[in-house]
């Protein structure tokens, strides 16, 4: 069962980071993200998820969980600096993309930064209003509280 594993895994692995034009949407936008930072000379850490984060301000307290129901402020802007979001709100943590899932677990109470969000982090393929579908998502975020 195991070696069934380690032969299917790849496969999958390479399928979902492919889109149905066999175009490696992940690696486009690691290098988009990548390219964007340099030429902002911005110093953000890569997490193991493909996020890039710079925590400006890292907090205070710890830090909430995927289940937190949390308050912030922030700022969405796609590559070209084209604001789509801006608002402070009250959500859950579950519901919401999955580079906020990881980005805002990695701030505390009162802390600020900045998400890089390739598009399999954020919405994908799919198009919402004012997000073309594979954008890269930029989030300014302030954790003003959680619980």
């Amino acid at each position: 069962m195991r070696q069934l594993l380690w032969i299917i895994a790849p496969a999958v692995l390479l399928a979902l980071g492919c889109n149905k034009d066999g175009v490696d949407q992940w690696a486009i936008d690691q290098d988009l993200i990548e390219t964007y930072l340099e030429d902002n000379q911005i110093n953000a850490e890569r997490h193991s998820s493909g996020l890039y984060y710079l925590i400006e301000e890292p907090g205070s307290g710890t830090s909430p969980r995927s289940n937190s129901e949390v308050l912030a402020k922030y700022k969405g802007y796609l590559m070209d600096g084209s604001v789509f979001d801006q608002r402070t709100n009250t959500f859950f943590l579950s519901n919401t993309i999955a580079g906020w899932r990881i980005g805002i677990p990695l701030l505390k109470k009162g802390g600020k930064g900045k998400f890089f969000i390739p598009s399999g982090l954020g919405y994908g393929r799919q198009e919402r209003q004012g997000i073309p579908a594979n954008s890269v998502l930029i989030f300014e975020v302030e954790l003003i509280d959680f619980q």
